[in-house]
């Protein structure tokens, strides 16, 4: 027994020559979705940023998760073929994007973005956290159009045939298992953690900068980790270290760097919050 796989267009429409692809509008989506939580993020004064300010970083972000997710599924997961042609490397429209990567480049693009602003880093890295999960869950949804990295075969009931597949047989859907972990269950964790810590800041005045960004790292690698498992493994690599994918050794790194930045955290003296948030039954997104 399968769900017949909804064969949707991965071309949302044209305009002219130009064909507008569901993928970009997802990615759209979760720029636009994440922005606007951080802007409400900003008016509940998490942030010391402005909304202006949050539309800069945004371009930050942009250029940063594009740069590092290329680079790091160039360089990890198929450096032979672009070795072979260097030029690939700029056809980005083919594929071939890492989340690690992007989560690394969007890190570096927060350091700079913080470095001129002369804001905590930590404090711009934990509104990412918050925010960049709508995105998650958007880009997953986008896999899942453009039928791309599927799961393994197995013979669950909700199995999909996805015409991309060579083999033709029924697979786990594992972008929407992603989408729906990574997307809803770790961007509402991260929601309901926030808001204990705006509840603790209006007694306090004061916040601990990283605790969110720790909570992404850890609640992430161990989703993805788990999630993995159904998913399949990319054709050039395999499995890469006994029963484990490259992005399960990547989801490991960042579990130990989310632990490493918990302890950081800790030890470092709180931040004051100069417009401490009102207690509030409500979730602060």
């Amino acid at each position: 027994m399968i769900i017949p796989y909804p064969r949707i267009s991965p071309i949302a429409f044209r305009i002219g020559p130009l064909a507008v692809r569901w993928y970009g509008i997802m990615y759209l989506l979760g720029y636009a979705v994440g922005s606007a939580m951080a802007k409400r993020r900003s008016r509940r004064g998490l942030w010391t940023l402005d909304g202006s300010a949050i539309d800069s970083l945004v371009g930050y972000l942009v250029a940063g998760m594009l740069l590092g997710a290329r680079l790091t599924y160039v360089l990890v997961y198929d450096w032979p073929t672009y070795r072979a042609d260097p030029m690939r490397v700029f056809a980005v429209w083919q594929g071939g994007l890492s989340f690690h990567g992007a989560a690394m480049g969007m890190a570096v693009a927060c350091a700079i973005f913080a470095w001129r602003r002369k804001v905590p880093w930590l404090m711009v890295t934990d509104g990412l956290a918050v925010c960049a999960t709508p995105g998650l869950l958007f880009g997953r949804l986008g896999n899942f159009i453009n039928a791309e990295l599927y799961g393994r075969p197995t013979s669950v009931p909700w199995a999909m045939v996805f015409p991309s597949d060579p083999l033709g047989v029924p697979r786990h859907p594992s972008q929407l298992y992603q989408a729906f972990t990574e997307g809803v269950v770790l961007g509402f964790a991260l929601v309901w953690l926030q808001s204990r810590i705006a509840r603790r800041a209006a007694v306090t005045g004061t916040i601990h900068d990283g605790y969110l960004s720790a909570a992404f790292l850890i609640g992430y690698g161990v989703l993805r980790f788990v999630v993995e498992f159904t998913r399949q493994p990319d054709s050039q690599l395999g499995l890469v270290l006994g029963p484990f994918s490259m992005g399960q050794v990547l989801c490991l790194l960042m579990i130990a760097a989310g632990g490493v930045l918990l302890a950081v955290s800790r030890a470092r003296d709180p931040r004051v919050v100069h417009a401490p948030l009102a207690p509030s039954s409500r979730l602060p997104i």
